[in-house]
C-alpha cells in the first residue's frame, strides 16, 4: 500500500552537498512529518476537552461524552470545534484518501477518511436540524487516537532507520588538507579532490577513502564492516572514509570522493534495498486492499442491518464508523516495511550489504551453498603446512636457510616461507648471489656455501633422490613441496598449500548443523580440491572447472531440486553468482558495487554466509508474525465493532476501535524492533 505517511524511503541516486545519498534529505522530511503529526495531535487533544464537555451524554458506550456544558448555542460552538478538529486534525487522512482514490487503490487512508467524514457530515446535519445524535465527540477522539498512532508509528520507522542515519553522520564535515607549503588547512570535505593529501590525527574520523601515504596506525572500521577489532594500516594500504584513526597521525592520499566513496555506496545500496519491494510486501499490499474492500462492504452491511432491526440512524451510523476504523489496514501496511528497514540496516552494520530483497528472502530456504575455493574458502596465498628436516638438521635450521634465500624473491612460495620464519621468530641473514632457475626454484650463497630452494624435478635432474615416507604422504595430499639444499645435500623439505581460512571451518560446521549442504567449485586440479574438501569435510566438490563453466555447475546442482547459493569473489564467478538462487560476493573490500551479487560480504569472511541465513530466517519469521497479527485481530475486532455483543449491552465505540487499531500498529512496530535481539 502506498500511504502518504510512508514517504520515508530515500530516492536512490540522489546525492546531497556532501556526496551522500538522498537518505539524509528524506530523513529530514520524515522528522518534519513526525513533528507535524505531534503538533496536530496536541492541538486536537486540547480542542477535544470542550467537545467532550459540550456533547450530550449517550448511554451504552464503553466511554462517552461528559455533557457538562449546555447553554443556548452550545451545539453551534460544538460544530465550530468539531469542524476545526475535522479539517485541521483530519487533513493528513483526507489528503491520503484523495491520493489513494486517484490511484484507484483504496486502503487505510480511505477507511479513516470515510469514517471521520461520515461522522462529521452526519453530526453537522444533526446540528442543522436533522433528527439524531451528534457524533463530534466520536470524531474528535477518533482523530486524536489516529494522530497519536501515526506519530508513534513514524517514530518507530525512524528508529528502524537509525543505523543507516548513523552511517550518514559518520563523515566529518572538515579535513586537514596539506597545502603546497606543507601547512595544514582545514577545508570542507566537499572541497577534497583525488590526489589531495590530508592529515588524520589520533581519534579523528578519516574524511574520505584513500591510501596511507605516510605513517602507520590502527583503524576502527566496526561501524562500517562489523569487524570489532581495530585493523593495522600502513603506507600503501587502503583506508575507508568514516572509520576512526585509533592511534598515530597518518597522511592519507585521497582517491575517492563524494558518491564514489565506500560509505556513500553502502548508504545508497541499503537505501535501495529498503525501498525495494519484497514478495511478502506484495502479499501484504494485496491483503490490505482486500481488507479495505471487506471493511467498506461490512460497514455498509452493518448500517443496513441495524436500520432493518429498527435501531436509530445515529446508532447504525456509529456501528458502521466503528467497523471502518477498526478494520484500517494500518498495521498491515507496516508489517513488512518495518521488518525490511530493521533487517537491512542491521545487516549493513554487520558488513552484509543486501542488494536484492527477494533473493535475500529466498536465503531462508537454502538447501546448498557452493563456495569458490581460492580467496573464499582459502586465503589465496601459499602458506607453510609442514617442515620436514632431513639428516641432522632441525625445522628451525631448515626455515632459517630457506628464508635467507627467499627473502630476496617476490614469488608466492617465497613470501609464504618468509612469513612462516618471521611468525616463528627465526632470525636470518640475507643470502648473496641470488639467481632464479626458471620453473625450478632459486639458488644463492650463504656463509660461502651454495644454498637453494628447489623443486623435486631439479633434484632429479641433479641425480639426487630423496626417499622419505613423510614427504610421500604430503605429496598424496596435493601439497606443493620444495627442498632446501645446502652444499651438496638436501637438509629438509617444506610443504606449502593455499591456506584454508580458519573461518571456513566454522562456516561449514554451522551450515551443516543448519541442514545446508556445502560444496566447492574450483579451477584447481582434482587432488588439490580433494585435499581441501577432505580438510573441511565438504559434501561434494567440482574440480578443474573453467570460469566459463561455473554457471553450468550451479545449474547442475539446482537440477537436483536444491535451492542454491553461490559464494565467490564477484569477478570470475559472476556468471555463477547470477545463475544461483542467491549470489554472495566476498573479497569486495571497498568496491561494493558488484552488479552480479545479491548480497556483498564486506569482511570477505565466509562465516558471514551463516549470518545471512540466520538473518533471512529471522526476518521471515518476523514478517509472518506481523502479517498474522495485522490481519488476525480483525477476525475478533470487526464483529465487536459491528455490534454482535449488543445483546450483552456492550458497544465498541469508534474511538475504542481506534485504540485497538492503534495498539495493533504499535505491537507490529515493536515486534519488528525485536529483530535486533
Amino acid at each position: 500500500m502506498e500511504h502518504v505517511h510512508h514517504q520515508h524511503a530515500p530516492e536512490s541516486g540522489v546525492t546531497d552537498s556532501r556526496g551522500q545519498s538522498g537518505h539524509a534529505a528524506a530523513h529530514h522530511d520524515h522528522e518534519s512529518m513526525v513533528a507535524d503529526f505531534r503538533r496536530r495531535f496536541w492541538v486536537c487533544l486540547v480542542l477535544t476537552v470542550p467537545v467532550l464537555l459540550l456533547s450530550p451524554t449517550t448511554s451504552g458506550h464503553a466511554f462517552g461524552p461528559i455533557g457538562l456544558w449546555t447553554f443556548p448555542g452550545s451545539r453551534w460552538l460544538l460544530l465550530i470545534l468539531g469542524s476545526a478538529i475535522y479539517f485541521y486534525g483530519g487533513r493528513p487522512f483526507l489528503s491520503g484518501l484523495l491520493g489513494e482514490l486517484a490511484k484507484a487503490r483504496p486502503g487505510m487512508m480511505t477507511l479513516i477518511g470515510l469514517a471521520i467524514s461520515v461522522a462529521y457530515f452526519y453530526s453537522t446535519a444533526v446540528v442543522l436540524g436533522v433528527e439524531g445524535d451528534v457524533l463530534f465527540w466520536e470524531l474528535a477522539t477518533l482523530i486524536d487516537i489516529m494522530l497519536l498512532g501515526h506519530w508513534l508509528e513514524m517514530k518507530s520507522v525512524m528508529g528502524a532507520s537509525g543505523a543507516l542515519r548513523a552511517l550518514v553522520e559518520l563523515l566529518p564535515k572538515t579535513a586537514h588538507r596539506v597545502g603546497p607549503d606543507g601547512q595544514l588547512v582545514d577545508v570542507p570535505i566537499t572541497d577534497l579532490q583525488p590526489g589531495d593529501h590530508v592529515v588524520v590525527k589520533p581519534g579523528e574520523r578519516i574524511p574520505t577513502d584513500g591510501v596511507i601515504a605516510e605513517g602507520r596506525t590502527s583503524v576502527d572500521e566496526s561501524m562500517l564492516t562489523g569487524e570489532s577489532k581495530p585493523v593495522t594500516r600502513g603506507a600503501g594500504e587502503q583506508v575507508i572514509g568514516g572509520s576512526v584513526n585509533a592511534e598515530g597521525a597518518v597522511t592519507v592520499e585521497v582517491n575517492r570522493t563524494g558518491a564514489q566513496t565506500y560509505l556513500s555506496q553502502v548508504i545508497d545500496m541499503v537505501s535501495k534495498a529498503q525501498a525495494s519491494r519484497s514478495r511478502a510486501q506484495d502479499i501484504a499490499s494485496r491483503a490490505a486492499l482486500w481488507l479495505t474492500v471487506i471493511a467498506i462492504t461490512v460497514g455498509l452491511a452493518t448500517l443496513v442491518a441495524w436500520l432493518l432491526l429498527d435501531r436509530d440512524f445515529a446508532f447504525a451510523m456509529e456501528r458502521m464508523v466503528a467497523v471502518m476504523v477498526i478494520s484500517c489496514p494500518h498495521a498491515l501496511g507496516l508489517a513488512v516495511p518495518l521488518v525490511v528497514a530493521v533487517s537491512t540496516t542491521l545487516a549493513a552494520r554487520h558488513g552484509l550489504l543486501i542488494r536484492d530483497r527477494a533473493a535475500f528472502e529466498r536465503a531462508r530456504k537454502l538447501d546448498a551453498v557452493v563456495f569458490d575455493k581460492t580467496g573464499t574458502l582459502t586465503e589465496g596465498r601459499f602458506g607453510v603446512i609442514d617442515v620436514v628436516p632431513l639428516g641432522s638438521a632441525d625445522e628451525r635450521e631448515v626455515l632459517q636457510v630457506a628464508a635467507a634465500l627467499e627473502s630476496q624473491s617476490e614469488h608466492p612460495i617465497a613470501r609464504g616461507i618468509v612469513a612462516q620464519a618471521e611468525a616463528r621468530g627465526i632470525a636470518y641473514r640475507r643470502a648473496t648471489q641470488f639467481r632464479n632457475i626458471t620453473g625450478q626454484g632459486a639458488l644463492a650463497s650463504l656463509d660461502g656455501q651454495p644454498i637453494g630452494v628447489v623443486s623435486p624435478g631439479y633434484l632429479q635432474q641433479q641425480g639426487r633422490q630423496v626417499e622419505d615416507s613423510r614427504l610421500q604422504a604430503l605429496s598424496a595430499e596435493a601439497k606443493t613441496i620444495v627442498y632446501v639444499v645446502r652444499g651438496d645435500k638436501a637438509i629438509g623439505a617444506i610443504a606449502l598449500a593455499d591456506i584454508v581460512r580458519a573461518e571456513s571451518r566454522e562456516a561449514i560446521r554451522k551450515l551443516k548443523q543448519m541442514g545446508v549442504a556445502c560444496l566447492m567449485l574450483t579451477g584447481d586440479n582434482r587432488s588439490v580440491a580433494q585435499a581441501v574438501a577432505r580438510e573441511l569435510e565438504l559434501d561434494d566438490f567440482f574440480a578443474e572447472v573453467l570460469p566459463a563453466d561455473k554457471a553450468s555447475k550451479i545449474r547442475e546442482v539446482k537440477q537436483r531440486g536444491l535451492t542454491v547459493a553461490m559464494v565467490g569473489d564477484g569477478v570470475n564467478d559472476a556468471p555463477a553468482l547470477v545463475e544461483s538462487d542467491l549470489g554472495v560476493a566476498v573479497g569486495a573490500g571497498t568496491n561494493v558495487a558488484i552488479e552480479s551479487a545479491d548480497v556483498v560480504l564486506v569482511r570477505s569472511n565466509p562465516a558471514d554466509i551463516v549470518s545471512i541465513l540466520q538473518l533471512s530466517r529471522a526476518t521471515y519469521r518476523k514478517m509472518v508474525q506481523n502479517l498474522w497479527w495485522a490481519t488476525g485481530y480483525n477476525a475478533i475486532a470487526i464483529p465487536l465493532a459491528a455490534g454482535v455483543t449488543a445483546g450483552l449491552g456492550f458497544f465498541l465505540s469508534p474511538a475504542v476501535g481506534a485504540v485497538f487499531m492503534a495498539a495493533s500498529t504499535i505491537i507490529v512496530a515493536i515486534n519488528a524492533q525485536f529483530l535486533r535481539t
